[in-house]
């Protein structure tokens, strides 16, 4: 797929079909996220990529009630860093602006393959860490949702249907963006 397709095709979908994740998969869209830039180049990005259907179980557990849709999807993966990972320029800590980046690329590959990759702020983080051994002083900042789009919308609560169905609307550009001046 061109770029700008990819970009256009991502959608936070909720209603998945099982597919299977390869670790070839898995290595490759991690390459992909890995060539994202970032401050220094600390690459600061951390992921754990969960396939495996009994830690699968076991993360459905962190999850917020608003996301029990994802308990259908056939992997999740924790995105995850710390401060010291980053660039620190006085007040400013890149490491989330790097780990966001990388995060994109991963769900730009993770779409350009097919499939539907949707960020979630939904989970008990602590919980999240200790069922995937993520370093206590490290940030979660996302679990992303993945899985092969399903047209059977069954098994998604009203709102969440009529969300799968129509495209949510984006802000005009006067709305975001400015030229040379922020006025």
């Amino acid at each position: 797929m061109e770029l700008k397709q990819v970009i256009e095709e991502r959608q936070a979908l909720r209603a998945f079909q099982p597919v299977e994740i390869t670790d070839d998969f898995v290595k490759d869209i991690a390459y992909l996220a890995s060539r994202a830039p970032s401050c220094g180049n600390k690459q600061p990005w951390r992921f754990v990529f969960v396939k495996d259907k009994t830690v699968l179980s076991d993360l459905h557990e962190a999850l917020t009630g608003g996301n029990y849709w994802a308990k259908e999807a056939s992997m999740i993966i924790a995105v995850h860093s710390h401060p010291d990972m980053g660039c620190l320029i006085g007040p400013r800590e890149y490491y989330l602006f790097g780990t966001g980046m990388a995060t994109a690329h991963l769900m730009l590959s993770i779409v350009d393959k097919g499939l539907v990759a949707h960020a979630m702020a939904g989970f008990k983080e602590g919980l999240a860490k200790e069922i995937l051994k993520i370093p206590e002083e490290h940030r979660l900042i996302a679990l992303l949702a993945i899985g092969k789009k399903s047209d059977d919308l069954s098994k998604l609560g009203e709102k969440h249907q009529e969300d799968e169905i129509t495209r949510s609307s984006r802000n005009p550009f006067e709305d975001f963006a400015h030229i040379d001046r922020y006025e």
